[in-house]
Parts: C-alpha cells; structure tokens; sequence
C-alpha cells in the first residue's frame, strides 16, 4: 500500500476512499533514520516505524497513526546514554482542496496520493520533549570538574560568591 520513492519519500494512494465515504486505508512503513536524527539520538534499536489508517469521514480525511520508536538517548544533564522506547501518536487533516496557507491540513496531490513522510517525521520530531533526561532527578554533572554527580559527590570545594566572601570572612574571625 505505501510505495517508497527516491529520497525516502513515502506516497500513500488515496485514490480508492476519496470518494467512498467510511472508506478506510490501512499502512504500515518504516522513517527514514537519517531524516529523523535528533541531537538527543544516539541511535535506533531497531526500524523506527508507523502504523495506522486514513479513513473517509463524510469526504473528509483523517490520517491516524502510532510511530513506534526503540531508541537509544543522551541524557541533557549528565550526557550519559540510556534506553527509551516511544510511541508518538499522530493525527492529521488531509484534503484534496486544502488551501495552501492552512499548515493543519495537509494536501492531497492531484493523483489522490499523500506523501506521509513530511506528516510522520514531523510529528515524530515534535513528539520530543523540550529536555532529554536518563531519569527525572538526574544530578547532572558538576561544573567545576565534570564529574557525574548521579554517582555521588565530587571532590570540589563549594564556589562562595565573591559579593558574600566578605561574610564568610566574618564568619572565620568569631569561630
């Protein structure tokens, strides 16, 4: 059902429920690994890959599908690899009218096919939180010296502000 073209492309043929209201298309198809590199990716586990329907809703079309991603991620803060499987669900307008300046619907090509990589791979990069993080209350690394502050203290001495050493200082004289 999905035809792969040059350039990791992927056309859906809509042809057959464009005009068959209830008309369901299923598909099933891999993303491309190098379009969807993020910084935060070390690497994939296995295919990242989508799964879902388009379905004729009283002439209009509703693309829903599930991208399924095994990854392995580089944690923001202690910059330590770790495993993370995602699902990312994806909902999308599609129509044969769309006005061009509408970026929630996505157009329909005159031959009644849709190319899903621009739909899957963005919401695959959208999906992604704002901060990738090994676990919640990861230390990070310390500042100074670069340790892994998720493995215990580091040996440097705490910074002092320098607008308060004058209080530390007061501090030393009455001990």
């Amino acid at each position: 059902i999905v035809q792969w073209y040059a350039g990791g492309i992927m056309r859906l043929d809509l042809s057959g429920i464009i005009e068959v209201p209830g008309g369901k298309l299923p598909f099933k198809c891999g993303l491309d690994e190098e379009r969807i590199a993020l910084p935060s990716v070390a690497g994939f586990l296995s295919p990242p890959y989508a799964e879902g329907e388009v379905v004729n809703s009283a002439g209009a079309l509703d693309l829903h599908a599930v991208i399924h991603a095994d990854m392995t991620r580089v944690c923001d803060r202690c910059l330590c690899e770790y495993h993370e499987a995602k699902q990312f669900p994806v909902e999308a307008k599609l129509s044969a009218t769309a006005d061009s300046d509408d970026a929630d619907i996505y157009p329909i090509d005159g031959d009644g096919s849709i190319d899903l990589s621009d739909i899957l791979e963005s919401s695959f990069i959208l999906g992604f939180d704002g901060k990738s993080l090994c676990r919640p209350d990861c230390a990070g690394l310390c500042s100074t010296c670069g340790a892994d502050l998720n493995k215990g203290k580091c040996s440097c001495k705490a910074q002092t502000d320098p607008r308060l050493a004058v209080l530390g200082q007061l501090l030393d004289d009455i001990q």
